[in-house]
């Protein structure tokens, strides 16, 4: 038919497609029967069935190119990962035949295997290959030669061979010097990196997690012959070595350990809570036959008991005896490992797991220490619950093979982006009114009690004196504490405990607390019975939990006069002595102490002195650094502004608030009767004149400048462990004045005692303001805003009859920091309304 020809050459030729070549001869339809108005529309039902065919071809080949692109690059990332050991391979095939010969055994391809890991891992060649490699990796590893040996084997053709680009060094290796320090220190234990292992033997690094009780053994045989080869005589020092792996990738939570990671390799963090003695565990047993004197063994011990029932020699049943001088025996311990606190999910329990330490693990860790456990997850042999009861549980533990202390009790980790964020953070000029701000930003006012808590979370720097003649040994050495414990007294209805709820989520480490829910066993230490041993083990309370961080006592005045006596010593030793059954030890309690009380009868009366008003003795208020006191003060327009700020509040905090008016513009302080809060410092909600304006946009932008959360509990961790300010160039005059008057000024009114730990107060006070700048040495604003808030903590504790008279007197002190500006417009203002008053004609 004439056209067809035409329509089939416009599309691609293709041997496919030969039987739609055009052919003039058959190209032909008898008019007589198709109709000549249904022509066009077969040529389109044709053309349309063409193409559709054509376009499922093209997406047919797309998806194998697809496919075939995915299998290449799986079969180069396999080639890349076992490059290692191809490479061996290939070097053993080059190899001559006298070479072969001479007692080299080919390497062996690990992957090729058809049983399950295990069997295949008990197999004497694949031990022998695993054996060979980790050997291979502990004395040739250093840093990059997964890329220094990448760049040899591009280059291995080139003659002749460039030399090593900038950036890579061959260095020496690494492991060879730490296995000589191991045994320099008469140790047992070495360290190695999982990541390291990972970066050049990758499926030992994968088997280490999976089977990790047979790879590890394998890995101590391989110590224990690299020691004996260059130490022969070690084996009388230590018989036993053992690797221990750090840095494993993935951290788990306790909660989060479920059947799948039974026999796996784990790696969790917590707090140490309980801590049983050292006992001696069964490794090898050997019987003496008591009828015939027999031997019998050593029969290694893997979990149960092994016991023959009678003698291989005259068939005596039941008469076999331990022989107790060649039975070989290890240390065993056993502890208990809590979730840190701050890491338990709101309303739930904490949850805590039994770690068995072996060998040179025990005594590493102690009640109250953060540590992390890489260990192998396994159950134990004793049942939970019997078989009568419906199906055997059992009960689940960690078998520790290395154990770290976390340092400075923070559990953050910063990446790069943190740590750029951080040190940004620290250059800005007023980071420390930023910080303040941010403290609780919730609640309304209270700027004393926000910089007292702020001052507490960064701490100060904690020192070991010397008693004179010591010299620089550690004889008669003795603690300084460098926390900042803070009293927060007030009526009820201040956000005393929202203070305390905003602390423990910001600080790094935090223990919360009620007066009415802890004993003083609960805040200190106690002593359980263990339900295994019978043995009495000690377990730490709030204050050793909270160790190298904050315990917040809420309710701090209805605690029972023996429990508040019993918090003395970790107040300002920071140790707690324990001497109960049997067990004489002391426990770290490194930690800031914030309790909040509420005064005698509901009010806080201004007429009485701070120890007039709350049931607490000299003793225990001395050793707090400030006292705060927060009152209820009828006052409309403080109350006006206050009703403003909760009202904000509300509206902002709405998951539906988007700052638009219902017209779709969006709300300026003109608009919005929310936007216009007054700040902290009391000033005017509507101020005259344009520089009026101009200061109080400045003051709200300031106020908008608040640190989030979560970055502020990361900028409060890492100034706490990497930055411990010196004191440098300090006015010691200024300080050394300031106390004389304030025993003056105590000795005179009755008020809280001023004693020389105030001194210490002041100090630990500048060199937490220097943490929150990030500086290195305590500058002299740093001494001041210390002085600063000691006065104010020292004058709301005094009546209000001699309160106003103090402020004169110590005015100088407590103009610091104050906004000159703001009280320049205040005057200026006042001169201004006198003016109007007078009217022109004046």
């Amino acid at each position: 038919m004439p056209g067809t020809s035409r329509v089939l050459k416009s599309f691609r030729p293709d041997k496919r497609y030969n039987d739609y070549a055009p052919a003039p001869e058959l190209d032909y339809y008898d008019t007589t029967v198709l109709a000549a108005d249904d022509d066009e529309e077969l040529f389109e039902s044709y053309e349309k069935r063409i193409r559709d065919r054509l376009a499922a071809e093209e997406e047919l080949d797309a998806m194998d190119a697809k496919r075939r692109a995915r299998e290449f690059e799986a079969d180069y990332n396999l080639e890349k990962v076992n490059r290692y050991e191809q490479m061996e391979i290939d070097e053993y095939d080059e190899m001559d035949e006298e070479y072969q010969d001479d007692g080299a055994e080919r390497p062996l391809n690990l992957e090729k295997f058809e049983c399950p890991l295990r069997e295949w891992i008990a197999e004497e060649r694949t031990r022998r290959e695993i054996h060979r490699r980790f050997k291979k990796f502990l004395m040739t590893y250093y840093d990059d030669i997964d890329r220094v040996t990448e760049w040899h084997r591009l280059h291995e053709h080139d003659d002749p061979k460039p030399p090593l680009p900038p950036g890579l060094i061959q260095r020496p290796p690494t492991y060879p010097y730490k296995i000589r320090t191991m045994c320099a220190a008469n140790s047992s234990s070495l360290v190695v990196s999982y990541a390291h292992i990972a970066k050049v033997q990758s499926l030992l690094a994968i088997w280490l997690t999976d089977v990790p009780r047979d790879m590890l053994q394998i890995f101590d045989e391989v110590l224990q012959s690299v020691v004996l080869q260059e130490f022969p005589h070690y084996s009388k020092i230590s018989s036993e070595l053992h690797v221990r792996i750090s840095d494993l990738p993935i951290s788990d939570k306790l909660r989060d350990l479920r059947q799948g990671d039974l026999n796996n390799l784990v790696r969790v963090c917590g707090v140490v809570t309980r801590r049983t003695g050292v006992f001696p565990q069964m490794l090898s047993v050997v019987y003496d036959c008591m009828q015939c004197a027999g031997v019998l063994g050593p029969f290694k011990l893997a979990g149960n008991e092994v016991k023959p029932d009678h003698c291989p020699h005259c068939n005596t049943r039941g008469a076999m005896k331990v022989n107790q001088h060649r039975t070989v025996y290890g240390n065993y311990q056993r502890i208990t490992l809590q979730e840190s606190p701050g890491t338990v999910p709101p309303g739930r329990i904490p949850r805590y797991k039994d770690v068995v330490l072996l060998g040179d693990l025990i005594d590493v860790a102690r009640p109250g220490d953060e540590v992390e456990v890489t260990g192998v997850y396994m159950h134990t042999q004793a049942q939970l619950s019997k078989k009568s009861n419906g199906f055997p549980v059992f009960s689940t533990i960690i078998e520790a093979n290395y154990v770290q202390k976390r340092s400075g009790g923070s559990n953050a980790q910063w990446s790069e982006e943190d740590k750029r964020r951080i040190l940004q953070l620290g250059k800005d000029p007023h980071i420390g009114e930023r910080i303040i701000r941010s403290i609780a930003p919730s609640i309304y006012g209270h700027r004393h009690v926000k910089t007292a808590v702020a001052l507490s979370l960064f701490g100060g720097v904690a020192k070991n004196s010397q008693q004179a003649g010591s010299g620089t040994s550690t004889v008669g050495m003795h603690r300084v504490r460098g926390d900042i414990n803070v009293l927060l007294l007030g009526d009820p209805g201040v956000a005393k405990s929202q203070i305390l709820k905003y602390a423990e989520k910001t600080a790094p480490r935090a223990v919360y607390t009620t007066g009415k829910g802890a004993s003083a066993v609960g805040l200190t230490a106690g002593v359980h019975r263990d339900v295994v041993t019978k043995e009495w083990t000690l377990e730490g309370g709030a204050l050793v939990l909270a160790d190298r961080g904050v315990c917040l006592i809420d309710e701090f005045d209805k605690m029972n006069e023996q429990d508040r006596t019993s918090i003395h010593e970790a107040m300002e030793q920071q140790t707690i002595s324990v001497s109960k059954a049997g067990i004489v030890t002391s426990l770290q309690a490194r930690c800031a102490v914030i309790a909040a009380a509420n005064p005698i009868g509901g009010r806080y009366d201004p007429s009485f002195s701070f120890s007039e008003n709350v049931e607490l003795t000299d003793p225990i208020l001395s050793r707090f650094d400030i006292l705060c006191v927060l009152q209820d003060v009828v006052d409309p327009v403080a109350d006006e502004k206050l009703a403003m700020f909760v009202a904000n509040s509300h509206v902002r905090s709405h998951p539906n608030y988007s700052g638009l008016a219902p017209d779709g513009t969006t709300l300026t302080l003109a608009d919005d009767p929310f936007a216009a809060t007054a700040s902290d410092s009391g000033e005017a909600g509507e101020t005259d004149g344009a520089a009026a304006t101009s200061l109080q946009t400045q003051h709200q932008q300031l106020q908008q400048q608040q640190i989030p959360q979560d970055l502020l509990r990361k900028y409060i961790a890492y100034a706490r462990s990497e930055i411990r300010p010196i004191l440098h160039d300090v006015d010691s005059e200024k300080i050394a004045l300031l106390y004389a008057d304030l025993r003056a000024q105590s000795a005179q009114t009755g008020g809280v005692p001023i004693a020389v730990r105030h001194i210490e107060s002041i100090v630990r006070m500048a060199e937490a303001s220097a943490r929150m700048h990030l500086r290195e040495h305590v500058r002299a604003d740093d001494v001041d805003l210390a002085i600063k808030v000691a006065l104010e903590s020292f004058l709301q504790a005094q009546k209000i009859s001699v309160r106003k008279s103090m402020q004169k007197n110590f005015r100088k002190y407590l103009n610091f920091g104050e906004d000159c500006n703001l009280l320049l417009m205040h005057q200026l203002q006042g001169l201004l309304l006198d003016v109007e008053k007078r009217g022109p004609a004046s």
